[in-house]
């Protein structure tokens, strides 16, 4: 490349003036990218050389700041994003070697990616969710958009849990880690157009008098399931095993220790709710 087309180290590429660094293509960028990034290798002077560096950020600024619109609305400041991907773009043209790889840009792309999910990690988090759960969602939020791209619809949970070789259950425990991103506040309506909020819903769990009243209205309701109902309350609610030993222990796979959760719950509350009106009418 002609060396007319580049100022000093510390000016912008002459071959920038009058034109919008937006405006560029990925081909153009890159390899003005790589001719600054070689004649940064080349220098002998740190300030000469920074001088270089600081060329390669401000044109692949736009890249970077593309990078950081994809994650927006996910729980933390775009203005902090951006400055994240910006770090992570400088880390990508300080660790670049010139001739190495395919292009800067292949390089760069993943690099300023890695940063911000990094980030994410590490701040994102209101609730903290276990960190095999904080992977598997990173792994899930690919593996979907791959599988979607090759079917050409949204793939099934059935599919992506196969993708990925984990059970449907553990593959939906990641998805409620969306949540972990962003609180709601106590005050918020529990439903439209009501006056209720959620503070209002909470159980207080220091309230002795009310974990004996709803003893006495478990205990019957747990007698009237069977042994093998009670068996199963039991591992998962008091001994804390997950759906997957459940299954292991009792001889059934992990989908229908989930299915039969949701009736045993079902079931007592129907039976909760039917003894709550009985005392009602009375």
């Amino acid at each position: 490349m002609p060396r007319s087309l580049f100022g000093a180290a510390h000016d912008l590429p002459l071959w920038l003036e009058g034109r919008h660094i937006g405006e560029l293509d990925a081909a153009t960028r890159d390899e003005h990218s790589q001719e600054l990034l070689r004649r940064a290798d080349d220098a002998d002077s740190p300030t000469v050389r920074q001088g270089y560096l600081d060329q390669v950020v401000l044109l692949n600024g736009p890249i970077a700041e593309s990078i950081a619109s994809r994650y927006r609305q996910r729980g933390i400041d775009g203005d902090d994003l951006v400055q994240v991907a910006y770090l992570g773009l400088v880390k990508a043209s300080q660790g670049y070697r010139p001739g190495e790889g395919p292009g800067f840009l292949a390089y760069a792309v993943p690099t300023i990616s890695g940063e911000i999910k990094r980030h994410f990690r590490d701040f994102g988090w209101v609730v903290r969710p276990p960190r095999r759960l904080q992977e598997l969602r990173s792994q899930v939020a690919l593996t979907r958009s791959d599988l979607q791209q090759e079917k050409g619809r949204p793939p099934t949970s059935a599919e992506l849990a196969s993708e990925l070789g984990v059970a449907e259950g553990e593959l939906a425990e990641a998805e409620m880690a969306d949540g972990c991103y962003s609180a709601v506040s106590l005050d918020t309506p529990s439903r439209v157009g009501g006056t209720a909020v959620l503070a209002d819903l909470l159980v207080d769990e220091t309230d002795q008098f009310d974990h004996v009243e709803n003893m006495a209205a478990l205990r019957p309701a747990l007698q009237r399931l069977t042994e093998r109902d009670r068996q199963i309350l039991l591992l998962r609610f008091v001994r804390g095993w997950t759906q997957e030993q459940i299954g292991q222990e009792i001889g059934v796979s992990q989908m229908q220790v989930s299915r039969l959760l949701t009736r045993i719950l079902g079931e007592l509350r129907a039976d909760l709710e039917g003894g709550a009106r009985f005392s009602a009418e009375e």
